[in-house]
């Protein structure tokens, strides 16, 4: 799938990139959801399909926190409060801590949530407000929502689709 490079091609990358992921999950059976079957996100570790959920919802969160902190004329924090690009990984783990004690179809439930709430988003800007400048460093604000949606949801739909190969 091509870097969309317009407000539509955003939507669609989401929708798609949403969907595939969906139908994979709902190959996963909820009693293995919290097995630690996954290459993690750090690398030497693994992680449970929860956790991969757990990570693509706090993501999204992030990318909505973001636009809330500009919208309010509050300093940015990026990528997250307390930490840096170069800690990606405790990033991670934090989302996996944040969301251990829901099962899976709450997860689901959220990640759903998060998927619409982005959308929503994107439906409120135009092509020039997510496209026609930078928005955080070289990067537009469309393609800050790319990198941390529809991109993870294309990857972890990869990492699904290997280990369910495995059951």
């Amino acid at each position: 799938m091509a870097v969309p490079a317009s407000r539509a091609e955003l939507l669609e990358a989401i929708e798609t990139s949403f969907a595939r992921l969906d139908a994979e999950l709902d190959r996963v059976p909820p009693e293995v959801a919290r097995q630690p079957v996954l290459e993690g996100h750090v690398a030497g570790t693994t992680m449970s399909p929860a956790d991969l959920l757990a990570y693509l919802i706090g993501w999204g969160q992030q990318i909505l926190t973001w636009c809330e902190r500009r919208a309010e004329g509050l300093p940015d924090e990026f990528p997250a409060r307390g930490v840096k690009w170069n800690e990606l990984g405790l990033l991670a783990q934090r989302y996996y801590a944040e969301r251990e004690h829901l099962g899976w179809d709450d997860l689901r439930r959220q990640l759903r949530s998060s998927k619409v709430a982005i959308t929503q988003l994107v439906e409120g800007h135009t092509d020039a407000e997510l496209y026609g400048s930078p928005w955080y460093g070289k990067w537009t604000l469309g393609r800050m929502i790319s990198l941390n949606t529809s991109s993870p949801y294309v990857n972890a739909r990869g990492r699904l689709r290997r280990w369910l190969r495995t059951l």
